[in-house]
């Protein structure tokens, strides 16, 4: 048992490799906190959030004047009663996008430092369900990219070993959503999965329009389709529509993953750990689903999903966007298609910390 006696805090801002287009908006940076925590035996733990271009240095505030502060002199192992203090300390903005984030990269940093102090990968400190989990890509399913081009990634992904690819849609004539994701189908044939993201860009009497368009191509879901607080919505289009429904990115709180599963609002669960708060709610989100018979496939950060997939039962799919190539020493383990979670003890992420200070956008922070 050790507390907490030093905080870290860096702060890069990553630029994609591809560009990044939806039905609502272009992602064009990747502002990204980094937490190193140190205990009084000087065990570490890293961990990290981001944004999508804007909040992160907000984040990184919240993180510095509020949280950090606080953290230090607590008990490091003692990882649920960590978070609810600091959920409780900062009770006036949570649940909320900046308290979520800001707390997400305290709670994997704990995490990695319990993992590294058991000599456990965090894949089995955190379960040890399975050893790999199957792969879809995004990377050449974004809104801007013509259907030649889509069809010559996803043929390429197949050729790779991945098992299906993420099209986004949204596009203002909706026969030209289904005309792309048939190009696609008819090129990689019945054997491979394709999935449709919206972005939160329909009102239900559109997403329910557009869904039974989509129906006859047995699409493997129809992501985000409303805004993210309308649970009433996707209720009413998960009963309108044989496709299922997910939903799950743009959720800050495991209390509103658990109202839209007790109303039947989706079918598919796509937790992501920064924007839940950390490892410790994404756990509690993912079992939460295991009851209700509901599958986990996280939203983006496939570096640190694919142990977290691996840890619980019931993840059926990791998403396959490249988020931390230029920062860290080894990329993500893939066989066959499946993504392979480190076996190395912690969070299984190589951090590459020279090339963290050569793209750091802010000084250091330590508390």
């Amino acid at each position: 048992m050790a507390r907490i006696e030093r905080i870290e805090i860096a702060y890069v801002d990553l630029e994609p490799k591809v560009v990044r287009t939806d039905a609502i908006q272009s992602f064009v940076s990747q502002q990204t906190p980094i937490v190193t925590i140190t205990d009084a035996d000087g065990a570490t733990g890293t961990g990290y959030t981001y944004t999508i271009g804007t909040g992160g240095t907000a984040v990184l505030a919240h993180l510095r004047d509020d949280l950090a502060p606080t953290l230090k002199g607590m008990e490091a192992a003692n990882i649920e009663a960590v978070w609810r203090a600091l959920k409780y300390h900062t009770h006036a903005t949570t649940p909320g996008a900046i308290t979520a984030l800001s707390l997400a990269a305290i709670d994997t940093a704990l995490w990695d430092l319990k993992a590294r102090r058991a000599s456990l990968p965090l894949w089995q400190i955190a379960g040890g369900a399975r050893k790999s989990i199957p792969l879809y890509t995004t990377e050449g399913g974004w809104l801007h990219i013509e259907p030649a081009a889509l069809v010559a990634d996803a043929v390429k992904a197949k050729g790779k070993g991945f098992r299906g690819c993420k099209v986004k849609v949204g596009k203002p004539d909706p026969k030209e959503d289904v005309a792309r994701l048939m190009a696609v189908r008819e090129a990689v044939g019945d054997g491979f999965e394709i999935f449709t993201d919206a972005n939160q860009a329909f009102r239900v009497d559109e997403a329910i329009r557009r869904a039974r368009l989509l129906e006859p191509l047995d699409i493997g879901w129809l992501e985000e389709p409303l805004v993210s607080d309308d649970i009433d919505g996707h209720a009413r289009l998960s009963a309108a529509t044989t496709l299922p429904v997910a939903v799950g990115e743009s959720i800050y709180s495991a209390v509103w993953f658990r109202e839209y599963m007790q109303r039947g609002a989706c079918s598919v669960v796509q937790v992501d750990v920064a924007r839940i708060g950390g490892i410790t709610p994404w756990l509690k989100v993912a079992h939460a689903a295991e009851t209700f018979n509901i599958a986990v496939c996280p939203h983006f950060l496939m570096e640190l999903h694919v142990s977290l997939c691996c840890a619980v039962p019931n993840a059926r799919w990791l998403e396959y966007i490249p988020q931390l190539d230029t920062i860290t020493a080894e990329a993500m383990r893939i066989e066959d298609g499946q993504g392979v979670p480190s076996p190395e003890p912690g969070l299984g992420i190589a951090w590459d910390w020279d090339a963290i200070g050569a793209q750091r956008a802010a000084d250091p922070i330590i508390v």
